[in-house]
């Protein structure tokens, strides 16, 4: 494994407020950043914000602001949203900082000069909504967006091109030789099928029918287009072609580091096909990974804000706490696979698992241990009761399988896998009863190594799910007498560790919901009513 790992959303378009999609992808990326530097792990960890185009431009006009105003405004929510919902963030990039326009305009100029640009005119299908040009076969007889589901407009320009039949093969046997590069592998099959196959068109790389974006330096009247200007912010913001590159240097051409870009489905072919190519002209390293997440989606058909049919994760966090949505987002949609969001699927898995499991065997196990020790957690001993061993066995099972899912971007198993923990801690309970062995004192040892058992239980599942539960699992830290320093990650296999910690009982950490109240609550806030 790498030493170190850089690690990326997409940046996000700001032509309306952000939604729970965006959030999902956000928080699945913080949760695996949160997980590398709690290991001790270097991470960065970049997300940021795609502020030209058209689509810009035209909200701008219709607000009566100019087009910096508008982004402006919006951007300003994301920093909120991103604080709501404890995002760990390094850095934020924005397209119209001076420290990127600067890099595309100077990449710009290099591929131009080297042949991989030309000068030529643009006609086609373009979607204004998704910022996209499309082909006749691919806009179909009634001339839809493939992406979006609404009608493109003909559209014909001068334009400047990148020769992508140049980098083609290369691209190919990148793919050959680098088989994890594309995951889920199914994407990398579409990408081959639908698009290289067929017969893969040169690159618009650029725009003058609007004026919203960076201009191209050896031909004004041009804007450079959406896609080779927003997908250079994960260089641009390491510092590329500036004259403070350490961070580009330790973060993208180190080979100690390993660089993972995290994207939504809709957005693959211009990650996975122009990318690359984009990097191979410049002269630059490839990213080792491109984890693309499914999509979420509201009853049958996907979230967008272009379609309006989204969830707005303020009022979620505000009633039910950033933990409850950060879990949902994680557990309830499995990462790399579609998922969908629901009022019913909310409430019970937050009822199921944390409320329920995690909660209940956090607060039977103090009470006990304030009942039968008088809060002092015993001395840890193995092998005691006759269960002591499949638990022992199932924690150790569970640290090593979680590490591994984790490093392999498979976030929701990980999460199961703690899971499976806690519902074996609370079987625990029931198979060793210790308000029966609490009855005889000749039981005294094994009572003491039930409470210690479940003590270290405890600590090894908030632990793990610390990068999800960024509030609750601290709490349950504090009930178990923990400081700072030994709740680091660094003592997960200790098993010493509580020996003679005074617990300290409090408040429920995930109260149970009521589904009668709570699901009518999000449905009217899915219609758009809260």
């Amino acid at each position: 494994m790498k030493k170190r790992f850089y690690i990326t959303t997409p940046i996000y378009y700001p032509s309306a407020k952000l939604h729970i999609g965006h959030a999902y992808c956000t928080t699945l990326t913080d949760v695996f950043a949160r997980s590398k530097r709690e290991r001790g792990y270097e991470c960065f960890f970049l997300t940021g914000a795609d502020e030209h185009g058209l689509k810009i431009q035209k909200n701008a006009e219709a607000a009566g602001v100019t087009p910096q105003q508008f982004v402006d405004n919006i951007v300003e929510g994301f920093y909120k949203l991103w604080d709501l919902l404890k995002i760990t963030n390094d850095d934020f990039i924005r397209t119209t900082q001076d420290r990127h326009i600067k890099v595309v305009q100077e990449a710009f100029t290099k591929m131009l000069n080297q042949g991989d640009i030309y000068l030529g005119k643009y006609e086609g299908w373009y979607c204004r909504y998704c910022e996209a040009f499309w082909t006749d076969t691919q806009v179909g007889k009634e001339h839809i967006c493939p992406d979006c589901g609404r009608e493109v407009q003909k559209a014909e320009e001068e334009a400047y091109f990148f020769k992508t039949s140049k980098y083609v093969d290369s691209l190919l046997k990148f793919y050959d030789e680098n088989p994890k590069f594309l995951v889920p592998e199914s994407r990398k099959n579409e990408m081959i099928n639908t698009f290289i196959k067929p017969g893969l068109e040169d690159l618009c790389v650029s725009r003058t029918s609007f004026s919203w974006g960076i201009p191209v330096r050896e031909n004004p009247k041009h804007v450079v287009y959406v896609w080779l200007d927003a997908l250079t912010n994960y260089i641009s913001a390491l510092g590329y072609g500036s004259d403070n590159p350490e961070l580009y240097k330790k973060y993208w051409e180190d080979e100690d580091t390993e660089i993972i870009h995290i994207l939504g489905a809709d957005i693959t072919r211009f990650h996975a096909i122009y990318w690359p190519m984009f990097l191979e002209s410049l002269g630059v390293r490839k990213p080792d990974r491109e984890f693309v997440h499914g999509l979420l989606m509201m009853k049958d058909s996907k979230m967008s804000k272009s379609k309006g049919n989204v969830v707005d994760p303020y009022p979620l966090v505000e009633r039910y706490g950033v933990d409850a949505v950060r879990y949902y987002l994680t557990r309830e949609i499995s990462f790399g696979s579609d998922g969908s969001f629901s009022p019913e699927q909310f409430v019970e898995r937050i009822n199921a698992d944390l409320a329920n499991s995690y909660g209940n065997l956090l607060n039977r196990t103090i009470g006990m241990m304030t009942k039968y020790f008088g809060g002092t957690i015993p001395e840890y001993k193995s092998q005691v009761t006759e269960f002591d061993g499949s638990l022992e066995s199932v924690i150790a099972t569970t640290i090593k399988s979680y590490e591994n899912a984790m490093d392999d971007l498979k976030i929701t198993d990980a999460i199961v896998y703690v899971n499976e923990l806690v519902n074996r801690a609370n079987k625990y309970i029931d198979e060793t009863q210790p308000w029966v062995l609490a009855k005889d004192p000749a039981n005294t040892d094994k009572l003491a190594s039930v409470m210690n058992h479940l003590a270290y239980a405890i600590f090894v599942a908030s632990r793990l799910y610390h990068p999800v539960l960024v509030t609750a699992s601290d709490k349950a830290f504090d009930q178990l007498g923990l400081d700072k320093k030994e709740r680091e990650y660094a003592n997960i296999s200790n098993k010493n560790l509580l020996d003679n910690h005074q617990v300290n009982k409090g408040e429920p950490l995930f109260p149970r919901l009521d589904a009668n109240i709570e699901v009518p609550f999000i449905n009217e806030l899915m219609s758009g009513n809260k």
